[in-house]
């Protein structure tokens, strides 16, 4: 009996360690919603959910450019770091592209507009919207007048394009065997445990950001968009259940998937509750890591993942662009609803390349299909801008999340597809040692 309850303790402390920390952000999710839902007042929690984030905000920038320009650096090969970036961009278009496919087909199928909708308390000032040109959007994208300006997450595209140069300088200069390698590893390393120690704030970070979104935008989570919303929550769901464990058992075989679903949850939390794929990013590694996911491919894919992954964003793109086409009395199914869906995917990917680039997939959108009078182009602005906002914590949990299991994908054609067998074989080993 003795032994039983021991065995049972053990089972329940075992369960706690995997577990526990993950139960805990999900509480505070959970919590701080119901309370925004039932007490406005809850929005004076703000600050709470702002210290979480901006403490993320800050120490992931010199984690972006440290973790891609040390991976590169103490590679064996410039020709090993271009291979491992070249399959993550052509993994993470396929499953970017697999997204949108299986939104589109939910949407042309489910009239998500729902009757009668009023946008009459939902306008906002012409002044705010601003044209950007195609030039503007290509250089913005690339990089930043002054490295200043490098050291900021709306510049986390030029930041990661400077560290890939940077890393493939230090490479030409004599890799791993020079002093820049070693640093920027031994920062690296430093800087993940700082990562660690910020991270055991998150539950209270959570309740207090949950509990203002919730009492921020309660009435229109039960209103007009209730129908919009439920069908892509509903959708971003299905999608990680069904698809995140096929990916993993492509990348990974047959033992991919649970030692997926052991690491997963606590990404897909800290994403949902951040609505930041960069914040995500420190722990996307930790969950890599811990899958047996080699450092050069997580250093190159997560911080890569949080600004050109975009799964979730692209399911968003369709969603928006079916309200929009709806409300309008326009044919989603035509020519330029695909060209708009195309249009609203890139532009969120060079989102974060544009100085406050907040509504900018919806404003170049916006631009092109609804500007026959300034009203037009400022009340399709105004919703999709507010359906970006609602539905953000699902599409940021599909996109974060989806870069950690993008990494067996990668880990699959740089590593080979036995690469997590052997890891298990090797751990195994060692615990019989």
């Amino acid at each position: 009996m003795e032994k039983t309850s021991a065995t049972t303790a053990n089972s329940f402390l075992s369960y706690l360690k995997n577990y526990g920390f993950v139960l805990f952000m999900l509480l505070g999710i959970v919590s701080g919603t119901l309370l925004g839902l039932y007490f406005p007042e809850a929005k004076g929690l703000k600050p709470l959910g702002d210290l979480f984030i901006n403490l993320m905000f800050c120490i992931v920038v010199p984690m972006v450019f440290v973790s891609i320009a040390s991976a590169i650096a103490n590679m064996d090969s410039a020709g090993r770091a271009g291979k491992v970036m070249g399959i993550t961009v052509a993994a993470f278009s396929v499953t970017a592209l697999i997204a949108a496919i299986v939104m589109y087909a939910v949407v042309s199928c489910i009239n998500i507009v729902p009757a009668g909708f009023s946008v009459n308390e939902m306008v906002t000032s012409t002044e705010e919207l601003t044209k950007i040109t195609a030039g503007e959007l290509l250089v913005n994208f690339f990089t930043k007048p002054d490295f200043a300006e490098l050291l900021s997450r709306r510049a986390m595209l030029p930041l990661i394009i400077f560290a890939v140069i940077f890393g493939f300088g230090v490479q030409l200069s004599g890799g791993k065997k020079t002093m820049t390698a070693k640093l920027l590893d031994d920062l690296s390393r430093c800087i993940m445990k700082t990562v660690t120690i910020i991270s055991y704030y998150a539950p209270i970070g959570f309740f207090g950001f949950f509990a203002n979104l919730a009492a921020t935008y309660g009435t229109d989570l039960m209103g007009g968009y209730a129908k919009t919303l439920l069908v892509y929550y509903a959708m971003c769901f299905l999608y990680m259940f069904v698809f995140f464990p096929l990916y993993a058992w492509y990348g990974g075989g047959r033992h991919a998937v649970p030692v997926m679903w052991r690491n997963l949850f606590k990404p897909a939390a800290v994403s949902f509750g951040t609505c930041s794929s960069v914040a995500t990013i420190p722990t996307n590694m930790e969950a890599a890591k811990a899958s047996g996911v080699s450092k050069e491919v997580t250093d190159i894919v997560m911080p890569l993942g949080a600004t050109m992954h975009m799964d979730g964003s692209a399911m968003g793109a369709i969603v928006k662009v079916a309200f929009l086409f709806g409300i309008s009395g326009m044919d989603f199914n035509s020519g330029d609803a695909i060209l708009a869906i195309i249009i609203a995917v890139f532009s969120s990917v060079a989102m974060s390349g544009i100085p406050g680039g907040g509504g900018v997939g919806e404003l170049v959108l916006c631009s092109f299909f609804f500007n026959n009078s300034a009203e037009q182009m400022t009340i399709a602005y105004t919703l999709a801008l507010a359906i970006g906002n609602l539905i953000d914590p699902p599409a940021t949990m599909v996109n974060a999340a989806g870069d950690y299991v993008a990494t067996y994908i990668v880990s699959r054609y740089t590593d080979g597809k036995d690469w997590l067998e052997k890891k298990l074989t090797r751990v195994q080993t060692e615990s019989n040692a």
